[in-house]
């Protein structure tokens, strides 16, 4: 092998080792000081005790499909009922004030990174809780081997329970609600 391939491999090599170091530096430190959540700007023209009104849905693009879904089954768009919840909502804890637009989608709610709410908790697991709707359009609340539990309307889950609109789920200081 020539000497200009071998100073190109070790110094490639070089560069992979360190980005090696980086990226273990950077998983210790998140895991050992959390992750930052950065303060909500206050609204103009509102105090801060007051809630916000709900927001408009967006108005809907392109065709719509049939009321009855492809064969008069379920309904399309993630199994959404009609009047059925729109938004999960956290009601108090350090994200308060924030929504979450229901789409037929699995959330999850801890304090991993790729949570769909990322909670800054210290009562809260990597991986606490899950928020799904079942094969009948109800969605669902589980907790996912929590240390500190996940509680329903000021109970404990034990299994995987049905979500009624404004029942609290807490979970640490943090409060969700699921809203029309």
């Amino acid at each position: 092998m020539s000497e200009l391939t071998l100073t190109v491999m070790r110094l490639g090599f070089l560069a992979v080792l360190w980005l090696f170091v980086i990226v273990a530096i950077q998983v210790i430190r998140s895991d050992l000081f959390g992750t930052k959540v950065n303060p909500r700007p206050a609204r103009r023209g509102r105090d801060a005790g007051t809630p916000a009104p709900a927001a408009a849905p967006a108005p809907a693009r392109g065709p719509q499909p049939p009321a009855g879904g492809p064969a008069g089954g379920q309904p399309q768009g993630g199994g959404r009922r009609r009047g059925g919840p729109t938004q999960l909502v956290v009601v108090a804890g350090s994200l308060a004030g924030t929504t979450v637009a229901l789409q037929g989608q699995t959330i999850t709610l801890g304090r991993a990174h790729d949570s769909t709410i990322v909670l800054d908790d210290d009562y809260a697991s990597s991986r606490h809780a899950r928020i799904y709707q079942d094969q009948t359009g109800q969605w669902t609340v589980e907790d996912l081997g929590s240390t500190n539990g996940t509680y329903l309307d000021r109970q404990r889950l034990t299994a995987p329970t049905p979500l009624q609109p404004g029942t609290p789920i807490r979970i640490g200081r943090t409060v969700i609600e699921l809203r029309k």
